[in-house]
């Protein structure tokens, strides 16, 4: 740069701008980019079997004839280091891409397609969406993607479902919003006497959970039904009713009835055990309540207390509310149907 355009520079205040932007802002970005396409279109998967020239991965991947421009695609992840090329060959370098592809990171591979695909626009467009009175709809959604980031939290849920669940008497499990079906397996493989009915809103979702577990060996003791919550209907009373990562749905003024009618399944004495995360968190979960208070279907994260007091007044007894995550606003919420109702 010659002297008199670096001057300049300094004169405008661009200097700082210029040198702060592409290590803050612009790395970060492509980096995020790069490995969410990466990790879901399989290029890490095949890379961290071997390493392979562009040619032969283009194969592996059915981009037949496309060998040039998956080169310069693969290129620029070298260039922001989660890619190394020797020889021709491609191979996995930075710690995040190595990661990313072992087969049990599918949920963080979940989750950072999740930021990619559907945060971040929401980050980008929100201006445009208020003047053009535009809002998130549950078609901008991915069921089965959000089934699967969700899986992040499997272990901190997984510890309050083996708390709730008894190991010898029979259970009667009405699980709203199943997801994947991973927390009804989890269930059913601590008590070979529980059974279970899960439900979910969405086609793909319910899709994904029966195929899941037809998979198990659990089609006999647990039954997959597309409803919502509010208008469900059946004769069966319940033990246990679990709303996992999805009070948030329901719009803030219809919660309480929808936990009196998560109640109205129980039998007395039933409990409910509901997991979520809460406003106040880490940047990730205050994302997450920005996208759900610009969807049409939805409502805000709730607050602790607020959501204990609604759980109240809904008729449950015994309410609890506790952290699940240390220094984060992710918690388990509990209550019991009186017997005298």
């Amino acid at each position: 740069m010659k002297f008199r355009t670096f001057t300049k520079l300094v004169r405008s205040n661009h200097l700082s701008l210029a040198l702060r932007m592409p290590r803050e802002l612009a790395g970060p970005a492509y980096r995020a980019s790069f490995l969410a396409a990466a990790a879901s279109s399989g290029v890490l998967r095949h890379l961290a079997r071997q390493p392979l020239d562009a040619p032969a991965l283009a194969d592996e991947l059915g981009m037949h004839g496309e060998e040039q421009l998956l080169g310069a695609w693969l290129d620029m992840g070298v260039r922001i280091g989660e890619l190394g090329l020797r020889g021709g060959r491609y191979r996995l370098r930075g710690r995040l891409a190595k990661s990313l592809a072992r087969p049990e990171a599918d949920a963080y591979v979940a989750l950072l397609e999740q930021l990619m695909r559907f945060h971040a626009p929401l980050l980008l467009d929100a201006p445009g969406m208020l003047r053009e009175g535009r809002r998130v709809s549950i078609a901008d959604q991915d069921g089965a993607l959000i089934a699967r980031s969700s899986r992040v939290l499997e272990p901190a849920v997984q510890g309050v479902v083996e708390q709730q669940v008894d190991r010898t008497a029979p259970v009667r499990l009405l699980e709203v919003g199943c997801g994947s079906g991973t927390y009804v397996r989890h269930a059913a493989s601590l008590n070979p006497r529980l059974t279970a009915v899960a439900i979910d809103l969405q086609d793909e979702v319910v899709a994904q959970a029966q195929a899941n577990l037809d998979k198990w060996n659990l089609s006999d003791r647990v039954e997959v039904v597309r409803s919502d919550l509010r208008t469900y209907s059946t004769e069966q009373k319940f033990d246990l009713v679990t709303l996992h990562n999805n009070i948030y749905y329901f719009p803030h003024g219809e919660r309480t009835k929808v936990l009196e009618r998560a109640r109205s399944f129980l039998a007395p004495g039933g409990r409910l055990l509901l997991t979520t995360s809460c406003q106040g968190g880490s940047p990730g979960i205050e994302m997450l309540n920005l996208w759900c208070v610009y969807a049409d279907f939805a409502g805000p994260l709730p607050r602790p207390a607020e959501l204990s007091e609604q759980m109240r007044d809904a008729g449950f007894t015994q309410v609890r509310s506790r952290r699940l995550v240390p220094g984060e606003e992710f918690r388990v919420f509990t209550g019991t149907s009186p017997f005298d109702d």
